[in-house]
């Protein structure tokens, strides 16, 4: 039997192997991680700055890597907003994960009405270190930084500017979970509106990159959600 396959939607900045902490504690799973253009293996392309494109883009990968209807999506931050759009645009091909797990935000909706991406140099790198997980060595690195700022900026642009207002709920089980320091962590109960069927939440200790600090949890969380779902019949 094959192994479910689980596509991972990286954060901000992130590429294809911003997961590899996970990676190897989801060895019952074909993990797929998908990258945006402009980073990683798609150095050479250039980057989006438009939520539909990035979604659009997002979605073209999965429709070409996707071998089944055994699947389950995961979208970190900027990652959880792209994954909640594409669930939606693959139920227009009548394709649906098993699960939808989203983490790194409280939903659609639910953030503060800044341009991060408009930013001025220096208050562009303290909006970052707000959000942790930035070690001092990668602002502190010009050369490095130089690199990596036009990459943050679009995924930011891509994040804070999505048209995700009137966004449709998804037919298929939800699961968000969220840093205990987060910004917005007590709204995150607002992802039970994005889908019409089972939703459940768990906040855990630590910053906007949580998800670092617990990769053993994050897989069982992934695993048993699988395993319980499809010993339910769907509706």
């Amino acid at each position: 039997m094959k192994r479910p396959q689980l596509f991972l939607l990286h954060f901000a900045g992130g590429n294809c192997y911003s997961f590899q902490f996970l990676t190897s504690r989801l060895k019952d799973f074909d993990v797929v991680p998908l990258e945006l253009p402009g980073r990683g293996r798609r150095l050479k392309e250039n980057l989006l700055k438009e939520f539909d494109q990035a979604a659009g883009d997002i979605f073209n990968q999965v429709m070409e890597k996707l071998t089944s209807d055994n699947f389950l999506i995961y979208g970190h931050s900027m990652g959880a907003y792209l994954a909640l759009r594409i669930t939606n645009m693959l139920a227009e091909k009548e394709k649906f994960p098993i699960c939808l797990f989203v983490s790194g935000n409280a939903g659609p909706d639910v953030r503060e009405n800044k341009n991060r991406y408009l930013l001025a140099h220096d208050d562009f790198i303290a909006e970052l270190k707000k959000l942790g997980g930035v070690p001092p060595e990668f602002t502190e690195n010009k050369e490095l930084f130089d690199f990596f700022e036009p990459i943050l900026r679009a995924d930011f642009e891509i994040a804070e500017r999505n048209n995700m207002k009137d966004e449709q709920p998804v037919s298929v089980p939800l699961y968000a979970m969220m840093g205990s320091e987060e910004l917005h962590v007590d709204k995150i109960a607002n992802w039970a509106r994005f889908t019409l069927l089972e939703f459940d939440y768990e906040v855990l200790p630590g910053d906007h990159f949580f998800i670092y600090d617990h990769p053993e949890k994050l897989a069982g969380i992934i695993k048993q959600n699988y395993k319980r779902m499809v010993m339910v019949p769907q509706l």
